[in-house]
């Protein structure tokens, strides 16, 4: 996991993962995607109240996370954010490999990580939903993402472990592309 220039994470967010911080009682990383790493790469049209996240490590520690951080906490009340686990993705095969270090200096053990900016867009591949692809065609134009980059990825590393109908998520793909890169 490389770490980069951190970016700057915006109120309510900034106080509620430093809250968040002083409440678990060890490390505790978390793999995140969605909104809210959108609108760190991007400057995102909509707000976020959730920080989704894929993984947690150690993994014994969603409960806790959920009772201090989740959307009936205490702490979610007070900022009106919260961390929300996302049971199914589909991520590319390596995207571990590829996080980034999110995390504000000022926290001790939340460690925060982001996906890479084309995993994160192939991460909204399957849904496909009019949000998902808003955030992508804002990433394609911020970031800006590479087209070639994510066919290469898809192919190597999604397409293979879809499961449904894989020409179904070809077809969104290729229609994303035309869309966003007119290639």
């Amino acid at each position: 996991m490389r770490s980069a220039t951190r970016p700057e994470i915006p109120n309510p967010w900034r106080a509620f993962l430093d809250d968040v911080d002083r409440e678990i009682p060890g490390e505790i990383a978390l793999h995140c995607l969605g909104g809210f790493i959108a609108a760190l790469y991007s400057d995102l049209p909509r707000p976020t109240n959730d920080l989704a996240y894929v993984d947690v490590v150690p993994h014994d520690a969603m409960e806790l996370l959920q009772r201090i951080a989740g959307a009936d906490s205490a702490l979610a009340k007070k900022h009106r954010v919260h961390l929300q686990p996302v049971g199914v993705a589909g991520l590319p095969d390596s995207y571990a490999e590829r996080l980034t270090e999110i995390s504000p200096m000022s926290l001790r053990r939340l460690r925060l990580f982001a996906l890479e900016p084309h995993d994160l867009a192939l991460s909204k591949l399957a849904r496909n939903s009019p949000v998902d692809r808003s955030d992508v065609a804002q990433l394609a134009k911020a970031v800006p993402l590479d087209p070639r980059i994510l066919r290469a990825r898809y192919r190597a590393e999604l397409r293979p472990i879809i499961i449904g109908d894989s020409e179904r998520h070809d077809r969104t793909l290729e229609m994303w592309i035309e869309a966003y890169f007119g290639s």
